[in-house]
């Protein structure tokens, strides 16, 4: 039968595509043992964005059963209603339902963990306590939460020399699991300290704001960085599914995480 998981994705960016994709060769040339994506669910329907269509377009082609059901469209009442009014406790009533009917629409699917890959919702508590749900996040353990977007700009402010990638149990506490896997890289050296200083120079005349909204993802200290997480987020994901479906990673039962040499 083998370890089958559930793929759970917002489908907002090329990556979110690449990632799918690469697994799933992966898995058809056996370089990840007895492991199977039983469904695919995002949280965007067709027409919602370019990059989900695509994302879509993706899983179709490789004949995965899809499970579509839009955050946006689902009870627009009453999530217009928490974000205008800021009300967490509105907020989190519409979480819970939003969930409820996405574990109505996954039950029928076999599955042994939940894995998100680019999924851009926050999960509720029912769903953590019903499921073991394990996501990708573009930080090491203990490191900046957020986007990658939000995690590279918090590493830049911080001026940080080092950063990673942790693969996590999900919490309802944002990006506050426990990690099972985790590599480290550096941000400083002969390709970063160039890139470093110049940022610095614009910093002065600018101040970081100023950066953000004239160059955001284009600045090349931004780039760099997230371009040494890109080529990071698929080797750790096959390491650390190997490690699941190979038996060596319980994950019910989450000790001291991995390192993985990426």
């Amino acid at each position: 039968m083998g370890f089958k998981i559930g793929w759970f994705s917002t489908g907002r960016d090329e990556q979110a595509s690449v990632l799918l994709e690469d697994t799933c060769k992966a898995i058809e040339e056996r370089r990840v043992e007895n492991l199977a994506i039983s469904f695919v669910f995002c949280n965007r329907e067709r027409g919602e964005g370019k990059e989900s269509d695509e994302f879509i377009d993706l899983v179709n082609r490789k004949g995965i059963p899809l499970i579509l059901l839009s955050s946006k469209k689902f009870r627009p009442d009453l999530r217009k209603k928490a974000l205008k009014e800021k009300n967490e406790s509105l907020l989190e009533n519409w979480r819970i339902l939003y969930d409820r009917e996405i574990m109505k629409r996954i039950k029928r699917y076999p599955f042994r963990i939940i894995f998100l890959a680019g999924y851009m919702l926050i999960l509720g508590p029912e769903f953590c306590r019903n499921y073991p749900v394990f996501n990708l996040h573009p930080a090491a353990p203990g490191g900046p939460r957020g986007t990658w977007q939000e995690v590279i700009w918090q590493l830049i402010e911080k001026k940080a020399k080092n950063t990673g990638l942790m693969i996590h149990r999900v919490t309802p506490e944002l990006d506050s699991g426990p990690a099972i896997t985790f590599c480290l890289f550096s941000i400083r050296g002969k390709r970063f300290d160039p890139l470093w200083d110049s940022f610095e120079k614009k910093l002065k005349k600018q101040g970081i704001e100023a950066i953000k909204a004239k160059e955001g993802e284009n600045e090349p200290l931004f780039a760099a960085i997230r371009e040494e997480q890109k080529k990071r987020e698929f080797p750790l994901i096959i390491s650390t599914l190997n490690l699941l479906s190979q038996g060596e990673i319980n994950p019910g039962k989450i000790t001291s995480p991995r390192r993985i040499e990426l």
